[in-house]
């Protein structure tokens, strides 16, 4: 964990991230992977010889490959041009078998999102297989337990505020859970695409903070551990991931971005005496090849 110090303004909160892509696939997916493919052995749904499935914008399936790759089982994943070629690359090199869905000029938008769950379900109908169904698998939240108990860990018990974007709604979810539970007062801040606003009311729309912002309420959500919701632009958060590789030397993606944005916006009411902590949540490495760090 690492004090933001050149792109936080001055007379407002400290803001803490969390880097995320010190996990060995280079994002915070590790974790949950790990949880529901664990989860899955000890209650004999997956097995030896045993086989995958998961639709994916990349970073949860680079880490159930990764798993599964360590533990000898076959994965197949469902993805989309939407994502960066380095995503998909990096699940492909780990073993997985990759079936692509056509998007809307690169986009993700909820038509895609569920295009990819169909195609999923359709893989799953297979004998000895386990979907692992991130959006609907509750094993997920438990994966992020640990994350909760390093950051409270690591702040000393300090934290006032956490902030992080709604992909499945498991890691905010997971992190809330030990915060609050140390510290009721701790404020959970979740963000969202501003191009698809959902959980604040708005009509979902096409968008580029690949991982995040799928269209509709992902039904891992609890709304009672969140306190509020921020949302943030695409073009916005692509240019803080660029700041932050610039000013801070911390190469990261573009749901990072939009993560450090909000956490300056509160930290900026909150004030000079508050700890906001949030995600670096994976790699800049998984972008080179997209508009975010593409040479110009």
């Amino acid at each position: 964990m690492v004090r933001l110090r050149k792109v936080v303004p001055p007379h407002c909160g400290s803001v803490f991230a969390k880097l995320e892509w010190e996990n060995p696939t280079g994002s915070l997916k590790d974790r949950m992977a790990n949880a529901v493919i664990s989860r899955a052995e000890e209650i004999g749904r997956l097995r030896p010889g045993g086989t995958v499935v998961e639709y994916t914008g990349g970073s949860t399936g680079a880490s159930l490959a990764m798993v599964c790759a360590a533990k000898g089982y076959r994965i197949k994943i469902v993805s989309s041009d939407a994502f960066s070629p380095e995503k998909l690359d990096q699940m492909a090199a780990l073993g997985a078998e990759l079936t692509l869905v056509a998007s809307e000029g690169g986009l993700t938008t909820k038509k895609l999102i569920l295009d990819m769950i169909e195609a999923a379900r359709r893989l799953s109908e297979a004998p000895n297989t386990y979907w692992i169904d991130q959006l609907n698998n509750h094993d997920s939240i438990a994966g992020y337990h640990a994350l909760g108990e390093e950051i409270w860990n690591q702040t000393k018990g300090e934290v006032d505020a956490f902030v992080h974007c709604v992909g499945t709604g498991a890691s905010s979810r997971g992190v809330a859970t030990v915060l609050k539970r140390y510290k009721a007062s701790v404020k959970i801040v979740a963000v969202e695409p501003g191009e698809s606003s959902v959980l604040l009311g708005g009509q979902p729309g096409p968008h580029k903070i690949e991982g995040i912002g799928i269209g509709y309420t992902p039904p891992l959500w609890d709304p009672t551990v969140v306190d509020e919701i921020l949302a943030v632009k695409t073009d916005d958060a692509k240019e803080m991931a660029r700041r932050l590789t610039r000013e801070e030397a911390l190469f990261s993606g573009t749901s990072s971005g939009a993560n450090v944005i909000a956490a300056i916006q509160l930290a900026e009411r909150l004030g000079p005496n508050a700890t906001v902590v949030t995600l670096l949540a994976d790699s800049g490495l998984k972008y080179l090849n997209t508009d975010v760090y593409q040479r110009r």
